[in-house]
């Protein structure tokens, strides 16, 4: 079954129910992880470039989002196409680094005053050229 969507008549495309569906869903989508990252329609918008209203409009479904304004959608919403299109989340690779001990170590140098850093780092030099 076709239906057709809110566009002018100009524009009008007759679009399969299925395909009526997985637009209603990525609004949905666009809706749930804007707020979860806590983006408002008016930012989304103005980096899609677009009104607040036809944000609007994609997020309940009653236009189709351009593809081309998908990739803008995902890097402003810090999430990937795949998460976009409602794939799960890829699980994350064990990252190769430091040990957590190493890495609260790395941390706590960060935080001392440039010259504390700069005498660690001699020493951390002096003890690698050793090796």
């Amino acid at each position: 079954m076709a239906v057709s969507l809110g566009l002018s008549s100009a524009a009008t495309m007759a679009i399969t129910t299925e395909e009526r569906a997985f637009f209603v869903a990525m609004g949905e989508r666009i809706a749930s992880l804007r707020k979860a990252n806590n983006v408002t329609q008016v930012q989304l918008a103005e980096a899609l470039g677009i009104s607040q209203q036809t944000l609007q409009s994609y997020e309940v479904g009653r236009r189709r989002i351009p593809v081309s304004a998908l990739p803008v959608v995902a890097r402003t919403l810090s999430v990937s196409l795949d998460e976009l299109f409602g794939e799960d989340k890829p699980a994350t690779r064990a990252k190769r680094g430091p040990a957590p001990q190493w890495q609260q170590q790395i941390e706590a140098i960060a935080k001392l005053p440039k010259a504390r850093q700069r005498f660690v780092t001699e020493m951390l030099q002096t003890v690698l050229a050793q090796r």
